[in-house]
This record gives C-alpha cells, structure tokens and sequence, in this order.
C-alpha cells in the first residue's frame, strides 16, 4: 500500500494539498518553506507533518492531485459508446487542456526549473504526467475497438506519437506568454487534427 493510501484525507488535507499547491507554484520548489506552507494552509506545521514526513512526499502528493480527473477520463473510455476517433479526439481533447491548464502549465516550469538540482522531482513529474497518458492511451490501442481500426506495429511508439500530436504551437504561446488563454475552438482543432493525422498514418486500409 501507497503512503498516499495510507493517509487518511478530509478536510484539513485537502487544505494543506491547495495551500502547498499555491506556494510551490508561486516560490518554486527550492523556495517553498514549510512554515509558508502551514500558514497558507491553514494548517499547524503539526498537522503538516502528520500528513506528509517532508516537502518532497507533499510535493509529489500535489503533483499527482489530478488522479482523481485521470481516473475519471479513464472510466469515460473504457464504459462510454463513442467510436474509436471520437474517444481518441477525447482523450487528445483532455490532453491538450490539461497541459494548456494554470497547473499544468505551473508544473511544467517548476519541474524543468528545479530538475537539474533535485532529478527525483522532474522523474516524477514524468511518471505522473507524460508516461502515464501515454501508458493510457497504449492501453485503449490495444483494446479490441481500436485493434478492429488500426494497424500498429509498435503500440508504445504511436501512444507516444499522439501525445506529440498534441504539443503544437499553442502550448508554446501559452507558456511563453503570447496568448493569455486558449480558445475551445482552438483546443478543439489540434484535438480534430491529431487524431485526423493519427488515422492517416494507422488506419487500416
């Protein structure tokens, strides 16, 4: 069992989880205390600490806090009745906003800032982020829906060439500041496009 498992949430964890999200993100990983930690929270740094041993297992926690919405997405393609390019421009849909998102945008540059001194944080955020919609979306390629559609010799390859689909130059803009926010239309269109590339390349003949 997962040390997150084993903590029992309620209301002051969830508190301590948005108070730890807010400083990390504003003060960088280095830069966040645990004093200010505790104060935006809420929270005594006693109850911190019965929740979390140090900064980085608060860190990771906050890090893996959209699991929740991820499971969510993954109940939706696996029991929903939509056709295989209709729940691949879901998941590219999702993808995109997430990565477009304030958290996500914010956890990006956090963990490329801090990766060179502390590698574990930019380790995790790749398994919590990149690698695991790429394990997701390999998994619904291999399910019969999709094995009936395409024609893919290396599964784990084109997962990840999908994913890549979805980092077009609007992730850019957003990041550096050149557009505020994206539009649904725009969100929409790199999902619609992805997937049209996506089937052009494996779509059985």
């Amino acid at each position: 069992m997962t040390m997150e498992a084993q903590i029992k949430k309620g209301r002051k964890y969830d508190q301590v989880i948005a108070g730890a999200r807010d400083v990390f993100m504003r003060e960088g990983y280095e830069g966040a205390s645990v004093d200010t930690i505790a104060r935006d929270a809420g929270v005594s740094k006693a109850t911190l600490y019965s929740y979390f041993p140090d900064k980085q297992h608060l860190f990771l926690a906050v890090l893996t806090a959209d699991c929740a919405h991820q499971s969510e997405v993954e109940l939706m393609i696996e029991g929903g009745t939509m056709d295989v390019p209709q729940t691949l421009q879901f998941i590219c849909k999702t993808l995109v906003e997430f990565m477009l998102s304030p958290f996500g945008q914010d956890m990006f540059r956090v963990c490329v800032a801090e990766s060179q001194r502390f590698p574990e944080l930019g380790q995790a955020f790749y398994e919590s982020g990149p690698k695991r919609w790429t394990r997701k979306i390999g998994d619904y390629l291999r399910s019969p829906a999709a094995q009936a559609v395409f024609e893919i010799d290396d599964i784990a390859l084109a997962a990840d060439q999908l994913c890549q689909l979805c980092r077009t130059d609007l992730m850019l803009k957003i990041m550096f500041g050149i557009q505020t926010a994206p539009r649904d239309a725009d969100i929409d269109r790199v999902a619609e496009e992805a997937v049209r590339t996506f089937m052009a390349r494996y779509a059985r003949t």
